[in-house]
C-alpha cells in the first residue's frame, strides 16, 4: 500500500469503527469493506462502492409491492404507500432539536431518468450498515452480524395523539421495501448521518432481483 515505516495509519470499517486487537475478530468478516486511513475521520478522495449480498428471503420477491398487503379493501392503496414513506422520515426526525421537514416531490422530468417519488428530510440519517440492513427483508429473524445495527437504533417513539402525523402511521412493521415496490420498480437512498461527514447510498431494483 505504499506505507512507509513511520507513517501512521488505521484501519476501519465503512462505519468509521477502527479496528483492533480486541474486536477484529468481530468486525473482519468474508465480504466485509474497510478503510486503510491516516486517521479515522479522514476525508474519503473519492466515492468507494460497496456491494450487499444476502440471500432473500422469499417474501422478497414474493411479496414485495403485493396489492392484498396494503387492504386497500376497494381504497387506492398509492396513500398507504406514501405513508410509510413519510412515515421513516417522521422517525428519523424524531429527535430533532430545531426545524423537522419532510418534502415529498413527484418527479416527472425523464431528462433526469424515469419518473420517481422523492422523499426527503434533515433526520438523523442512517450509517453504510443500517442501510445495508435496511435492504434485507426482516432481518431480525435471521442470522445477525456481530458488526448489526439495528436501522431503527435510537428510535423514540412519539406521545400517541390520535389522527396526526405527529404519532407513528405505521410503528415499523408494516414495509417501506413493499411501498416502494409498490409505487416503482427501483429504490436509490442518500443518506448522511449526522455526526459523520460520509454520504452513503443504496440502490435496490427489482430488475436486479
Amino acid at each position: 500500500f505504499g506505507i512507509t515505516s513511520d507513517e501512521n495509519f488505521v484501519i476501519t470499517t465503512t462505519n468509521r469503527k477502527e479496528i483492533t486487537e480486541d474486536n477484529f475478530s468481530e468486525l473482519v468478516q468474508d465480504g466485509v469493506t474497510l478503510y486503510l486511513l491516516q486517521s479515522v475521520d479522514q476525508m474519503l478522495l473519492s466515492a468507494t462502492k460497496e456491494r450487499i449480498d444476502f440471500l432473500p428471503h422469499y417474501d422478497t420477491l414474493v411479496k414485495s409491492g403485493m396489492y392484498e398487503y396494503y387492504a386497500s379493501e376497494g381504497q387506492n392503496p398509492l396513500p398507504f404507500a406514501l405513508a410509510e414513506l413519510i412515515d421513516n422520515s417522521l422517525s428519523a426526525t424524531s429527535r430533532n432539536t430545531g426545524v423537522r421537514s419532510i418534502q415529498i416531490k413527484l418527479l416527472f422530468d425523464d431528462s433526469n431518468g424515469k419518473p420517481a417519488v422523492a422523499v426527503i428530510d434533515n433526520g438523523r440519517g442512517m450509517t453504510s450498515k443500517q442501510l445495508n440492513n435496511w435492504a434485507v427483508y426482516r432481518l431480525s429473524k435471521f442470522t445477525r452480524q456481530g458488526d448489526f445495527e439495528s436501522d431503527h437504533s435510537g428510535y423514540v417513539r412519539p406521545l400517541p395523539v390520535p389522527r396526526s402525523l405527529n404519532s407513528d402511521i405505521s410503528y415499523f412493521g408494516v414495509g417501506g421495501k413493499q411501498a416502494v415496490f409498490f409505487v416503482g420498480q427501483s429504490a436509490r437512498m442518500i443518506s448522511k448521518p449526522a455526526d459523520s461527514q460520509d454520504v452513503h447510498e443504496l440502490v435496490l431494483s427489482k430488475e436486479d432481483f
